[in-house]
């Protein structure tokens, strides 16, 4: 991941020509960097484990018929760059992130930061790391509860319904439009909660893992466990398992 972020990432941040820029839906990109990324990922996790499958964001976007497979056997997941629009648009944050999941349950998970370095990685019943310190998740303090909504993803109806419930419940925040930015954040004292309609498995495989072994909690709307391979929409993330209840019951019960 280190390689590929120093070697094809970061080469293309604020150097990529216009039609190394595509959208493969409204306001969803695609870039040469992304594309790159992913054949090298892919090559170099097939070699430490041949036996695995592929999960890639961009081989997903060419064959939507490879996600059915997600959730059976095992798999690497791997989204080359996630937060795609920021890298476009030349801004910060950005992020690689790998998962390893056996069946739908993530076993392992890395997101790398590759503009400042950080590796965050977590590994089922082992703890969650960055930069090979182990750490804990910890709740803002703040006297409301620091809430980043990803709402774009939601009906009008929907979002107006948990943006009144938000209401004099959480403090707003915007937020990244990057998961391998806002899953550290709740681990790290920033936001409190995190809510996302749409769950694909690059986007949140190596995050849930994440936030869940450092002692936070992610998990469906109803309480279920987030699986690879279960498309089902909505996930709750919160820095500690009360915020992610009081959570639940304040914006969707």
């Amino acid at each position: 991941m280190r390689d590929v972020g120093r070697d094809i990432v970061m080469p293309r941040f604020r150097n990529l020509a216009q039609d190394e820029i595509s959208e493969k839906a409204a306001d969803d990109f695609v870039t040469i960097a992304d594309k790159e990324s992913e054949i090298r990922l892919a090559e170099g996790l097939s070699a430490i484990l041949p036996d695995a499958g592929i999960i890639g964001e961009e081989a997903c976007a060419a064959d939507p018929a490879i996600l059915d497979r997600a959730g059976i056997g095992l798999n690497w997941i791997i989204d080359p760059i996630d937060g795609t629009g920021n890298f476009a648009s030349g801004n910060p944050p950005f992020g690689i992130m790998v998962a390893l999941a056996d069946g739908g349950v993530t076993l392992a998970g890395w997101i790398l930061d590759p503009l400042a370095g950080r590796l965050c990685y977590a590994y089922r019943n082992g703890g969650s790391h960055i930069d090979g310190d182990r750490v804990t998740a910890r709740e803002s303090g703040a006297d409301l509860p620091v809430a980043a909504l990803a709402v774009y993803f939601m009906s009008a109806e929907e979002r107006q319904d948990i943006q009144r419930r938000a209401s004099g419940n959480f403090a707003l925040v915007d937020i990244p439009r990057c998961a391998a930015e806002q899953y550290p954040r709740l681990v790290l004292g920033q936001n409190d909660v995190s809510v996302f309609a749409r769950t694909l498995p690059w986007d949140h495989a190596a995050g849930t893992l994440f936030l869940n072994e450092a002692g936070g909690r992610c998990q469906r709307l109803d309480g279920s466990p987030y699986l690879v391979g279960d498309q089902r929409r909505g996930l709750l993330g919160a820095s500690s398992p009360r915020l992610w209840d009081r959570a639940a019951d304040t914006l969707f019960r």
